[in-house]
């Protein structure tokens, strides 16, 4: 940032960031010391969040873990239900809209409500009792979004941290992303770096390890995405098949994204030879009839041999309930699902050894750990 505008910013920002992260580091303080008091449940919980605000992939890593773990637990996933409509405990069904439980877990439901529970409640702590109330058999509950969420002791804590915005070179709200300082990070059993490119280099996998610094107890991991093929957001409407690398220099694709950080959606679809437009609007957007109409227009005016719309996959569950899409786009607009794959094999082998190894240590050596953490300086 060199302008004068940006300097006059960072000269304002900056103690409202020190501010901020003074507040949060005497909040956590307060919880090591045992004056604010954290729950601790019979049910093993794992927490999955992040250190920044949105963007990190907390959804597809959830979808992850249930993907896996749901043949051999019972389990739950709860989540706080960002941007609903509706307040308190609710148990998603088959009347849940992206609404009254807020589009991720709408989007977990959708993919594994058969398999899983999953909930929303702002209050972690009533919404466990409750779906224990529910489902006294449950045997393992995944909270989303959870790091800061203090009053629930996680059995298992996995931080995801994005490959392209490491937390050791952010800084605190506002000045940046950061909920909470780097040193945080040590609270955390699991840490996995997201996003990463396919062809990573081991320089960069030394680089990550050095900057983090992890405590002897805590792993690491590195994950990236995989994009699947074009999916109908209304398939009842659309009976077309469409696959990206059919897509030639004289297609169009029209991408619209309400995620915190497109970048690696739209630059991925850069490595087609079909000509991109591309419009954003901010995370969780909720289209309304003008966005709506607005995007009709753009997506007329493309020339195209074919033209299709591709959003993501958090994006089509609101488009999927909004009752203003315009009939004529259905056919037109698809989504791409998204799945986590780690680096290698081995890697995956190894998390998910490590996590079920974490969910099933006993108490004392729970608590054995959470003592040798706090002597090597957790925060």
């Amino acid at each position: 940032m060199s302008s004068t505008v940006d300097k006059i910013l960072i000269c304002i920002l900056t103690p409202l960031s020190w501010l901020y992260g003074f507040v949060t580091w005497v909040r956590n303080k307060l919880f090591d010391a045992g004056v604010f008091k954290e729950e601790v449940f019979d049910v093993p919980i794992v927490s999955v969040g992040n250190l920044t605000v949105g963007g990190t992939g907390k959804t597809p890593h959830v979808e992850y873990i249930v993907d896996h773990l749901s043949t051999r637990y019972r389990m739950a996933v709860l989540s706080r239900g960002y941007k609903r409509s509706t307040s308190g405990f609710l148990l998603a069904n088959s009347l849940s809209t992206p609404s009254s439980i807020g589009d991720e877990p709408m989007q977990i439901y959708r993919k594994y409500g058969m398999v899983a529970k999953i909930a929303v409640c702002e209050n972690r702590s009533k919404g466990i009792k409750e779906l224990l109330r529910l489902f006294p058999d449950l045997e393992l509950i995944v909270l989303d979004d959870a790091f800061q969420h203090r009053w629930v002791k996680p059995k298992v804590s996995v931080l995801l941290m994005d490959h392209n915005r490491p937390v050791y070179k952010d800084k605190m709200l506002p000045l940046g992303r950061l909920r909470e300082g780097a040193s945080a990070t040590n609270r955390a059993d699991m840490v996995i770096v997201t996003k990463c490119p396919e062809d990573m280099l081991p320089i960069d996998y030394r680089i990550q390890k050095k900057e983090l610094a992890l405590m002897p107890y805590q792993q690491l991991f590195f994950s990236r995405y995989h994009y699947g093929e074009p999916t109908p957001v209304f398939p009842e409407d659309n009976p077309y098949h469409v696959s990206l690398s059919s897509l030639t220099s004289a297609d169009s694709v029209f991408l619209l994204t309400g995620i915190a950080y497109p970048r690696s959606f739209v630059r991925y679809f850069r490595n087609f030879s079909c000509k991109v437009k591309v419009a954003h609007y901010p995370d969780h957007h909720d289209y309304s009839r003008s966005d709506l109409e607005e995007i009709r227009n753009r997506f007329k005016e493309l020339k195209g041999a074919r033209k299709i719309i591709v959003t993501t996959e958090k994006d089509a569950m609101r488009i999927a309930y909004n009752p203003y899409f315009p009939t004529e786009l259905k056919k037109f607009i698809f989504y791409i699902p998204v799945n986590v794959k780690f680096i290698n094999m081995l890697d995956e082998t190894d998390f998910l050894e490590s996590l079920v190894a974490n969910i099933e240590k006993n108490p004392l050596n729970q608590q054995q750990s959470v003592s040798r953490s706090s002597d090597e300086g957790v925060s």
